[in-house]
């Protein structure tokens, strides 16, 4: 590895040189985003396990080709040979899984109803899977199916073969469900189904109008027992089917080439609202609602302006934010007279104000959020807004939200994300009082249905500084040093409003408790008994058990808060180099014994030929930047590289792990960019290395960030210079504080020496 000395040693940039030569000309930055990325995923191989999303920037309905059976979280795989409708989709995750579903399928054929008959092949020859629009040519039925999306509507236009066996069928999905013809044009109806995280009165209710009269109407609740064609009914009002699976099937005539438009819409409200919402399509026609939708992913993506890069890099930044701007989503709705409000997922109310959901904070505390508090401030202040209506309706923040409190992962990070929201000046005013009591109580409590909300073990936590390894509570070690954590966001924020002394204090000290369960023989972080005594056998090795979806390799670097202190329990900035060089020189053993075989995020450390670099999950993810802490910059650098063009393409299998709510896409944004922020919650990004020759991000706030790497390529990948408005930095950081005012950033590259 080259000696290129640390950035405090720089001399001064030359500023004679500030003109940005002339920009490229570039395609709008929708057109390069590949939506299939990430799409050739299973249960055994994540390579992203997403799905191709039509929908407008965090907005409240997806859209989506379902290959997948009903119910199957893998609802789009890029594999798979034949689809079996268009579906409404709110899922944040394979793993979470959906709710408030419902497809719409065009075929051909009198006796195509159920998902089995109805499915048809497809070739991704045949298929546009953009932000704003989707195609796709169903072979089996020849029939050309097309969807654009608004935030809580959609339009879909099928192009029909000549038949007089041309149908659309509507399935309402099974788990409870309803469905009734409104006239010859119009039907409407609910799903219940979900997959947890609901009150009892949840139902997602659904309109959508044709613009061509029924020749026919099949019903059915009950498809499995059904026989296509027994029971065709005419529309003379009044015709309805309520029960466990309800599915309807809706006929015409068809000449050759003929279009048939639906126009579709949904609330969480009431049927009445899902009509309201049905008014976003407006007056426009098919090409229209998909240009407003282009436009608006255009406006979105386009903060962000990169040039200087290959066609590849283009698509991989544009589709990885395009992952960034999809969650959380929109879970309000607008009503008749402009009033915004929100179905409860908590209480089961219609509520005012905001509200977001279907995201995990284990996974986008990390840079997620601090992307949207840079970048798109006006929607994170929303999203605070939410958080706090979140906790007036269940007494809790939440950490897996889909659509309420879902129990999945550890850790208390609503304190991470509220902290650096509020820190950022982000957060309503209003609302900051709240969240700042919703942080403070969520520390001593845990939810009596959902452990994973609140903080499980803090009885343990409150008093001996760690949750023992030998009470029962597992991944331990993890929940300790993610309070930790999350008690330095906490302090910041108390510090900032002033609370008590003895108050602030108390988080401070707290977050100083990661001390406690790093073992000096190993120099990483392990589990401890409750007498004080460390877990024995010990494998550094060994996933799960004390730690969440890894093991003591990736945890030990979950310290954001405090790294200097980490590396003085190491022995010093060497040492502490030295133990981070070891995680990739290290093989990539693993113990599985913990889950009794092998999970896909240990295959996913495996073939990513980095050692025990586990890029996929999130807990090392943050890790590669700790090198500048320890004056060896050159390394973050190299390794910010390797991973961007080593581990992520703009194709199927584009991704290297769980792609995670636009967590491991927004890595990439910042990384790409330049930049990192280790520690929300704090003022600062510490530096990697640019992977454009230039980058514009265009601020809320109208100011502006110019980044200049004009002799970047790949093999300079290394900074030689930097400076911020003309003058070098004397640390390889940079600040929100100056970079919101808008700022110059020139690195000057250079190759290995």
């Amino acid at each position: 590895m080259r000696t290129l000395a640390a950035i405090a040693s720089l001399a001064m940039l030359s500023t004679a040189c500030t003109e940005r030569p002339q920009a490229e000309n570039l395609l709008p930055p929708s057109e390069y985003v590949t939506t299939l990325m990430g799409t050739q995923s299973d249960y055994a191989l994540s390579t992203g396990n997403t799905y191709p999303a039509i929908a407008l920037p965090w907005g409240m309905n997806f859209w989506t080709p379902q290959t997948g059976k009903m119910g199957d979280g893998w609802t789009y795989t890029y594999g798979a040979h034949t689809l079996r409708g268009l579906k409404q989709t709110h899922q944040p995750s394979p793993w979470i899984n959906d709710y408030g579903q419902f497809s719409v399928m065009p075929v051909r054929g009198n006796d195509k109803l159920d998902e089995e008959s109805r499915q048809s092949w497809f070739s991704h020859q045949s298929e546009t899977a953009k932000p704003y629009y989707y195609s796709v040519y169903l072979a089996d039925h020849d029939i050309k199916a097309e969807v654009a999306p608004t935030e809580r509507a959609a339009i879909m236009r099928f192009t029909f073969p000549e038949s007089g066996e041309s149908g659309v069928v509507i399935d309402a999905f099974d788990r409870g469900s309803a469905i009734e013809v409104i006239d010859d044009r119009t039907i409407a109806g609910y799903t219940t189904r979900n997959s947890g995280g609901v009150p009892e009165n949840f139902r997602n209710y659904f309109v959508m109008t044709f613009d061509k009269p029924f020749s026919g109407i099949e019903l059915t609740d009950a498809p499995a027992s059904y026989k296509p064609g027994s029971k065709v009914l005419y529309p003379e009002g009044g015709k309805s089917v309520e029960g466990d699976h309800a599915m309807a099937k809706v006929h015409f005539t068809t000449a050759r080439g003929e279009q048939v438009n639906v126009r579709i819409a949904s609330s969480f409200i009431s049927r009445e609202q899902a009509f309201q919402n049905l008014k976003e399509l407006g007056d426009m026609d098919f090409e229209g609602v998909k240009e407003q939708a282009r436009k608006r992913w255009d406006e979105v993506l386009g903060a962000i302006e990169v040039e200087g890069g290959s066609i590849d890099q283009y698509r991989t930044f544009y589709s990885c934010l395009y992952r960034s701007v999809l969650f959380p989503r929109k879970f309000y709705e607008v009503t008749a007279d402009g009033q915004v409000v929100h179905y409860s997922p908590y209480n089961g109310e219609v509520l005012p104000g905001y509200m977001y959901t279907d995201t995990g904070f284990w996974d986008t505390f990390r840079s997620l959020f601090p992307l949207l508090n840079l970048v798109y401030p006006s929607v994170n202040a929303e999203i605070q807004a939410g958080l706090a209506n979140t906790y007036r309706e269940s007494g809790f923040l939440p950490e897996w939200a889909s659509p309420g409190h879902r129990g999945c992962m550890v850790g208390n990070n609503s304190a991470s994300v509220v902290s650096d929201a509020i820190l950022k000046g982000v957060t309503p005013e209003e609302d900051v009082e709240t969240l700042y009591e919703a942080m403070a109580s969520g520390t001593d409590k845990v939810h009596p249905t959902v452990s994973s909300t609140g903080r499980l073990g803090h009885e343990y936590y409150n008093t001996l500084g760690y949750i023992p390894y030998n009470v029962g509570i597992n991944e331990n070690v993890a929940r300790s040093l993610e309070y930790a954590y999350d008690d330095w966001c906490i302090a910041q924020v108390a510090a900032k409003l002033g609370r008590p002394a003895e108050e602030q204090q108390k988080w401070l000290t707290r977050a100083q408790n990661y001390r406690n369960l790093f073992d000096p023989e190993t120099r990483l972080m392990r589990g401890r008994n409750e007498d004080g005594t460390f877990q024995s056998p010990f494998s550094p090795y060994k996933w799960g058990d004390a730690y969440t979806e890894g093991n003591a390799w990736h945890y030990t670097w979950s310290v954001f808060h405090d790294v200097e202190g980490l590396a003085s329990l190491m022995g010093g900035r060497e040492a502490f180099a030295t133990m981070l060089d070891s995680v990739f020189v290290v093989p990539p053993i693993y113990d599985d014994s913990y889950y009794g075989a092998r999970i896909h995020e240990i295959t996913e450390m495996q073939v990513a030929n980095m050692g025990n670099y586990a890029h996929g999950n999130q807990p090392a993810q943050h890790m590669i930047y700790l090198y500048n802490y320890a004056g060896q910059p050159w390394k973050a650098q190299w390794w910010a590289r390797e991973v961007m063009d080593r581990l992520y393409m703009a194709r199927p299998d584009g991704y290297c792990g769980d792609e995670d709510n636009g967590q491991t896409s927004a890595w990439y944004v910042f990384s790409a960019l330049g930049f990192y922020p280790v520690c929300p919650g704090s003022d600062e990004y510490i530096l990697g290395s640019p992977l454009f020759r230039r980058a514009t991000i265009h601020l809320e706030n109208g100011a502006e960030i110019e980044i200049d790497a004009p002799e970047n390529s790949s093999e300079k990948r290394y900074v030689g210079k930097m400076a911020i408005d003309g003058k070098v930095s004397e640390r390889p950081f940079l600040s929100y504080s100056t970079l919101l005012e808008g700022a110059k950033v020139r690195f000057e590259m250079e190759p290995e020496k």
